[in-house]
């Protein structure tokens, strides 16, 4: 979330803000990818390979914008941060029964 605000904020500014934006939302994204790598990830394949795939995007589109910073062109990451932080914040279904149901460690919601 912090990354998509201060993608949107460095939009309006100068070139070197909109890169050092674009630079640590392409750092965080690293990050993810390597997690998702990892052989203990506990995270279910499918939802590893979702987020690889984003990442992968993620990467050509940061490249793309530091070789030619288009403040409009990064509203597409601005809205794949808020949708994955959403996702990662929002509280797990409870079941139709009366017991809820516990968030697992490590686990997300498939928001993909």
């Amino acid at each position: 979330m912090e990354a998509a605000r201060r993608l949107r904020e460095a939009k309006s500014k100068d070139k070197r803000e909109l890169s050092e934006a674009v630079r640590l939302n392409w750092r965080l994204w690293t990050i993810f990818q390597s997690s998702m790598l990892e052989p203990d990830c506990p995270w279910p394949v499918d939802l590893r390979g979702n987020i690889l795939s984003l990442a992968d995007f993620i990467d050509k589109r940061s490249v793309a914008l530091l070789s030619k910073p288009d403040p409009e062109g990064v509203e597409v990451l601005v809205n794949i941060n808020l949708q994955i932080g959403g996702g990662l914040l929002a509280e797990p279904p409870q079941s139709h029964d009366t017991q809820s149901q516990a968030p697992v460690p490590g686990r997300v919601n498939q928001v993909l």
